[in-house]
C-alpha cells in the first residue's frame, strides 16, 4: 500500500464517526525486514530535515500525540524520532496538571512548552485533554476553579474549541506547524494489548486499575474525539486519524505525515553572501598560518 497523507486527514469541519473510520488498513510492507527499511529511511529523512528546520531557523514543527491507552503513542514517538538530533526535539509528556497549572487558563502550562524557531516540539496528550478527558469526567472542572459563566454546559466545550483553533491559528502565523495524530485503536485491540502487559512480567508496571475504569468510558471517549476532530481539525492545523491497530503500519504513516509536511514548508540552508565569504577567507588564513 502506498501512503497517502490525505487518505488520513479529517476534513475542515466534518462530521467524523469514527466507526467509519478503520482501526487497521492494508500493510504498506511486505515483511519485517521491508518495515526496518522503510522505517530508516524515513528516520533519516527526518533527521536531515530537522538539521534544515534548526539552521533556516524560521518555524518550528509541533506534533501532538492523542489516543486511547495503549493506542502506541509512545512507541510511535520513540520510533519515528530515534535519528532526530535531541538537541532540535523536545518531548513533553502531560499527565494531571498541578496545582499551579491549575491556577491559570487550561491552554497555559502547554504554551509554555511550545518548541522555539528551528526545533521539532512533541505532545505526548496535550491541550486538547481538556475537551476530551474533562468532558467525560466533567468533575474535572471543579477543581479549575473557573467563573461560574465559564461552566456553560451549552457553550463551554465550542468555547474551548475556539480557544483551540485560535491558538494553532496564532501558531500558524508565527511559524509554528501544527500536526495532530489521534492514533484510532479498536477496543478490542485494547483489550489484547492489557492482556500482554499482565502476561509480559517487564509490562506489568505499564497497567493500574484506572487504565481498566478508564475503559469502560469508551463510548464516552469516542464521542468526545468525534466532536473535537470534526470542530478543530483546520486547513492550517489538521488532524490525522491514524488506524493504530497494527503499530508497525502506523508508525510509517506517521512517519509520512510528517515529512509530506516538512516537504511543504519554504525551508533552505542560508546563503553565503560576499562579506561572509570575505569573513570565512580570513577565518580560513587564520588556521592555516
Amino acid at each position: 500500500m502506498k501512503i497517502d497523507s490525505k487518505d488520513f486527514r479529517v476534513p475542515k469541519n466534518a462530521k467524523i464517526k469514527l466507526k467509519k473510520w478503520p482501526t487497521k488498513v492494508k500493510p504498506c510492507f511486505e515483511s519485517k525486514e521491508e518495515y526496518q527499511n522503510i522505517l530508516e529511511n524515513h528516520v533519516h529523512e527526518l533527521s536531515d530535515w530537522q538539521r534544515l528546520l534548526e539552521s533556516d531557523h524560521h518555524y518550528s514543527l509541533l506534533l501532538i500525540f492523542q489516543g486511547m491507552d495503549t493506542a502506541g503513542k509512545d512507541g510511535a514517538i520513540r520510533h519515528v524520532m530515534s535519528g532526530v538530533n535531541p538537541q532540535g526535539c523536545q518531548v513533553y509528556s502531560f499527565k494531571s496538571p498541578s496545582a499551579v497549572e491549575l491556577g491559570h487558563d487550561f491552554l497555559w502550562r502547554t504554551t509554555c512548552q511550545l518548541p522555539e524557531r528551528g526545533r521539532i516540539g512533541i505532545f505526548n496528550r496535550s491541550y486538547y485533554e481538556e475537551v476530551l478527558i474533562v468532558r467525560v469526567h466533567p468533575d474535572i472542572l471543579a477543581g479549575e476553579n473557573l467563573p461560574e459563566e465559564a461552566l456553560d454546559k451549552k457553550n463551554i466545550w465550542k468555547n474551548r474549541y475556539r480557544s483551540i483553533v485560535n491558538l494553532e491559528k496564532h501558531l500558524h502565523c508565527n511559524g509554528t506547524r501544527v500536526i495532530k495524530f489521534f492514533l484510532h485503536l479498536s477496543k478490542d485491540e485494547q483489550r489484547k494489548r492489557f492482556l500482554e502487559r499482565i502476561d509480559d512480567p517487564d509490562k506489568n508496571w505499564k497497567l493500574t486499575r484506572d487504565d481498566i475504569e478508564e475503559r469502560q468510558y469508551w463510548d464516552d471517549y469516542m464521542e468526545a474525539y468525534e466532536e473535537c476532530l470534526g470542530a478543530t481539525s483546520t486547513k492550517e492545523s489538521p488532524w490525522y486519524i491514524v488506524p493504530a491497530d497494527d503499530k508497525e503500519n502506523s508508525r510509517l504513516i506517521i512517519s509520512t505525515i510528517i515529512l509530506d509536511t516538512l516537504n511543504k514548508m519554504k525551508l533552505s540552508y542560508p546563503e553565503t553572501d560576499a562579506k561572509r565569504r570575505e569573513e570565512l577567507q580570513v577565518i580560513r588564513k587564520s588556521l592555516t598560518e
